[in-house]
């Protein structure tokens, strides 16, 4: 069996002691978000599974878009994620 070589790591644990790997990722070009499809993302930047870099590139996603992700995630939980909930979570 072969492995294709990546950078950084192939598997990170996560606190409460799931295993999050390269396979958890969406696919390269993903063009449907939804909040699980976010929060994979925003979860392998944040346990050095991608960069943050390599994961604008390879999502085609700008800075701002990612740092919003992440705030919601960080203030609400992913529910946040959810388009249907952006009213219930925006600020005014």
């Amino acid at each position: 069996m072969f492995l294709k070589k990546v950078n950084g790591f192939r598997t990170v644990k996560l606190p409460n002691g799931k295993v999050f790997s390269q396979a958890d990722l969406p696919p390269k070009g993903t063009s449907r978000w939804v909040a699980s499809r976010k929060a994979a993302v925003v979860r392998g930047v944040a346990y050095g599974l991608i960069s943050k870099d390599e994961a604008l590139r390879r999502y085609n996603l700008s800075n701002e878009e990612f740092v919003q992700w992440s705030v919601a995630i960080h203030k609400h939980g992913e529910e946040a994620l959810k388009t249907t909930a952006l009213q219930k979570f925006r600020q005014p």
